[in-house]
């Protein structure tokens, strides 16, 4: 191949390699189970076939599928009775929660369309994402009413729909659960309190479905260059999004147990809590925030068979002090994300050793893609995948197609070649909220540009270098910083690190790795050790400064903050 090729002979080398990849016995095509229908098809599909299976259990608390299904139907007649009509956008301010799913479903059936909204968002945020989408009802928790409360006097919003941890938290919960959940409610004057006026609604009449190609959801991005953007997402690429991994990435069916505590706002999480459970008539049990106790006393207790989490969690519970009070012998799948710590060989064999299950990457995606985009399940004999660096994030899941271009040009680049990720599929956003200009420049020809560096192997084999905005030039060299953090977190004293570049007026920049220990590991390691440690382990010219720091700054959903390190500050080795 050679990059004079069109894009169809280029796409149809590519699908040859990928065929020829492709692991045995995994479905080739998305696979939907009720049909290429929206969710709430799915959720109606269940609690028929299902009733009284549990959909959702929060520390004990249940929600079974007909529930879910009755509930939901009752928003979306609240709603229509405050005035909310088809397309028209309703924000949710909550934290991980039953009634997350109940809202979520219940603007699905309406035809509105789902905002979510961090709940970590300071006053300047949520007016933002406010403003933009012109919500004028939101749905928030009482604990999170000061900050509505701030805006009120810039925004639209008319109604205030309220609800608390306190209306489904059990006074005894059936697992250890966070203090910040076993909160008193708060009354909050002049709004809606969610679960009476659920009660307190006549049957309805279930809703037509949308339209597959309707509108469901805005998902902003993390906004870490100028404000997010909204991701315009359709109930399309919902359920596509599930089909295309189901037996794939997600190996379940209606005995899977989901764990998950991954945010619900958060496209990972939409995708992990509320929609491949569902999608497959699985049991989720849902955590407010990570816990290790409380993710091992679940999956005891549960007999949980599915989770997810950072890999920094599954180290943490490996290294956990009651790791052995707990039976996790119930899990099959364990899908990690390398943010902060990255999967590699050791982390895995010590897990192999102890739960029998293998430590899979969930692979790549993006906001703009609904994320869940490629699959490295199949690639772990001998460390395939963790052997085959630069990051390997395996194959496109059925439906989704990759190609390197130039990221000046567009040109398509032969394969082993570094260039732009560009990606294609069912599931990719119709466009930013508001702002056609930005979808202009990112939605080329039915091709999103990512950003991210990327190399397609001579075996089809897709590898994720970096936001192009991290790379680094080193004197020439292209440095990129999630091969050092790779490295980096196979020390044992390292907890994580972040690597940035600093402006050098000889090598042009240098990389500066901001690095956390482990707290036991605190003033038993110099910068000048770690710096000399890398040196024996990579090229010189990747070798970074190194600047201890006492915790990297997270966002919320456990990425590190870049722009929150400066590396013209002084102190570096």
């Amino acid at each position: 191949m050679n990059a004079g090729l069109d894009e169809n002979s280029y796409l149809a080398t590519l699908r040859g390699l990928w065929d020829k990849a492709w692991p045995k016995g995994m479905p080739r095509s998305p696979n939907y189970l009720h049909g290429e229908v929206p969710l709430t098809e799915y959720l109606r599909a269940w609690a028929k076939r299902s009733p009284t299976r549990p959909a959702v259990i929060f520390y004990g608390h249940v929600t079974t599928y007909a529930e879910l299904d009755q509930q939901s139907d009752r928003f979306a007649a609240l709603l229509a009775a405050k005035g909310v009509r088809r397309g028209d956008r309703v924000a949710v301010f909550l934290p991980n929660c039953p009634q997350f799913h109940i809202v979520f479903f219940g603007i699905l059936k309406l035809g509105a369309v789902h905002v979510p909204v961090s709940p970590l968002s300071r006053a300047f945020e949520l007016s933002y994402e406010l403003n933009d989408t012109q919500a004028e009802v939101i749905v928030a928790l009482d604990q999170l009413i000061p900050v509505v409360e701030q805006v009120r006097g810039e925004v639209r919003l008319r109604d205030i729909i309220v609800t608390s941890f306190a209306d489904v938290v059990p006074a005894t919960p059936a697992f250890p659960a966070p203090d910040s959940i076993r909160t008193p409610r708060i009354a909050v004057e002049g709004a809606t309190d969610l679960l009476p006026a659920l009660a307190a609604m006549p049957a309805p009449i279930p809703l037509p479905p949308p339209g597959l190609d309707d509108v469901a959801a805005l998902n902003y991005t993390g906004g870490t260059t100028g404000m997010p953007k909204g991701c315009v997402h359709t109930h399309r690429d919902m359920v596509y999004t599930a089909a295309a991994n189901y037996g794939i990435s997600v190996l379940s069916d209606e005995r899977s147990v989901f764990l998950s505590f991954f945010p619900e706002f958060w496209i990972a999480g939409e995708n992990f809590g509320l929609i491949f459970p569902l999608f497959s008539g699985g049991s989720l049990v849902l955590l407010a925030r990570w816990d290790a106790v409380g993710a091992m006393a679940a999956i005891d207790k549960y007999k949980v068979t599915i989770t997810a989490m950072p890999v920094d969690g599954a180290v943490e519970l490996m290294d956990h002090p009651r790791w052995s009070e707990f039976d996790l012998s119930s899990l099959k799948q364990v899908r990690v994300v390398s943010f902060v710590k990255k999967l590699n060989a050791d982390y895995r064999k010590r897990w192999k050793d102890l739960t029998g299950t293998i430590l899979m990457e969930a692979a790549w995606g993006m906001t703009e893609t609904h994320t869940s985009n490629t699959f490295t399940a199949g690639f772990q004999d001998d460390d395939f995948d963790l052997n085959n660096q630069p990051i390997f994030v395996g194959l496109p899941v059925p439906g989704a197609e990759f190609k390197i271009t130039d990221f000046e040009t567009g040109a398509l680049l032969p394969l082993g070649a570094e260039g732009e990720i560009r990606v294609r599929t069912p599931s990719l956003l119709k466009s930013y909220w508001n702002k056609p200009e930005a979808t202009a420049e990112s939605l080329i020809d039915g091709w999103l540009r990512t950003g991210d560096i990327g190399t397609i192997d001579k075996d089809g084999f897709l590898h994720f270098l970096g936001r192009r905005k991290e790379m680094l030039k080193v004197k020439g060299m292209s440095v990129f910083p999630p091969e050092i953090e790779a490295l980096l977190g196979q020390h044992p004293k390292v907890l994580g690190s972040g690597v940035v570049g600093r402006d050098d007026p000889d090598k042009g920049q240098v990389p500066v790795a901001y690095i956390q220990l482990k707290p036991e590991a605190v003033g038993t390691i110099s910068a000048e050790e770690l710096r000399a440690w890398c040196a024996e382990r990579m090229a010189v010219y990747k070798v970074p400064e190194v600047r201890m720091i006492d915790a990297l700054p997270l966002t919320a959903t456990g990425k590190v903050k870049k722009q929150d390190l400066d590396p013209n500050s002084p102190a570096a080795v």
